[in-house]
């Protein structure tokens, strides 16, 4: 089912961020249909649209829902925004300074206390920690080389980022204990925490042509790391909400397919063709009950933003 009209560019929040509601059973993305990229409420139940911003320059990479469902956040310009779903109140929680700009990405803590985003001024990057109660942020680290994707650890007070593009790192929040992850040869692709936060799931593309693309887990408490199952060469992927069934866009030209992968069997199962320009603009995600996949594709002109049910296939989460 298409969600959106092609007609006009939208787009889900990052991966490894929140788009979707449990409990509003709404869906939040950015569409540039009032001519300028902003926030949008869809109605899962009726299929409607609320806008919810007037933003001047809404970052799409750095838009974030609250783990309560009740607010959202986002950047618009150099000023970081928070804004109830309900009322549409909004108050600015911080602002870049100092020369340095927003450098795209964005997440919350599950505990709704922190946010976390990457600034860059020149050829300076620096991870930043903010309190959105104070409005005070903290530098966490600064490298000369990019940085990217800053994910909380579940329960625990860490931050796992990309570094360089490839690389996969992680850190305290304080700053200590700043490691490179061990992970397998090749690019890792798109990682984020597993539900309990014990291990980090990423994609490995090898260096070989000739290999599969595959899913693996890398557990940073003691610098293990396994592969979980081979895939038809996945460009993007995502989890249900115990990890026991994946969800993957193949960028397989011949096979531009929306596949879940089983992970005990390690079988797969066509649930649609994204045919999708770009695969990694795919990003499937699953629904926080499980009974849903949405995905992104430009298969009928614009980026637009699909469902498909698979209830049939996938046990439900437990409410």
């Amino acid at each position: 089912m298409r969600l959106t009209d092609p007609a006009h560019s939208s787009y889900l929040p990052p991966y490894y961020g929140s788009a979707l509601a449990r409990r509003g059973n709404f869906l939040l993305y950015a569409c540039d249909r009032p001519g300028a990229l902003q926030a949008f409420r869809l109605d899962l139940k009726t299929g409607a649209s609320r806008q919810l911003t007037d933003a001047g320059a809404l970052d799409r990479r750095a838009l974030a829902l609250a783990a309560d469902e009740r607010s959202f956040c986002y950047f618009d310009g150099a000023r970081l925004l928070q804004t109830s779903v309900a009322s549409l109140r909004e108050r600015e929680v911080y602002q870049t300074g100092g020369g340095f700009e927003p450098a795209g990405g964005l997440s919350l803590t599950s505990d709704g206390l922190y946010a976390l985003f990457v600034e860059r001024k020149a050829q300076t990057h620096r991870l930043r920690l903010l309190r959105l109660g104070r409005g005070t942020a903290e530098t966490v680290l600064e490298a000369g080389e990019p940085l990217a994707e800053p994910q909380p650890r579940p329960r625990r007070a860490g931050i796992l980022y990309r570094r360089g593009g490839d690389e996969l790192w992680l850190v305290n929040f304080d700053g200590r204990d700043n490691r490179k992850l061990k992970t397998a040869p090749g690019a890792c692709g798109p990682a984020f925490w597993s539900p309990d936060g014990r291990t980090v799931l990423y994609l490995n593309f090898p260096e070989e042509r000739s290999k599969l693309n595959s899913i693996r887990e890398h557990t940073p408490d003691t610098h293990a790391d396994a592969l979980v199952a081979p895939t038809s060469q996945f460009a993007h992927f995502g989890c249900n909400a115990d990890a026991s069934v994946f969800v993957g866009a193949s960028g397989s030209k011949a096979s531009p397919h929306v596949l879940l992968l089983l992970r005990v069997s390690r079988r797969e199962l066509t649930l649609a063709e994204h045919r999708a320009g770009d695969a990694a603009l795919v990003a499937p995600i699953f629904s926080p009950s499980n009974r849903t996949v949405f995905f992104q594709s430009d298969r009928h002109g614009k980026p637009a933003i699909y469902s498909i049910g698979v209830e049939k296939f996938v046990e439900p989460a437990e409410s």
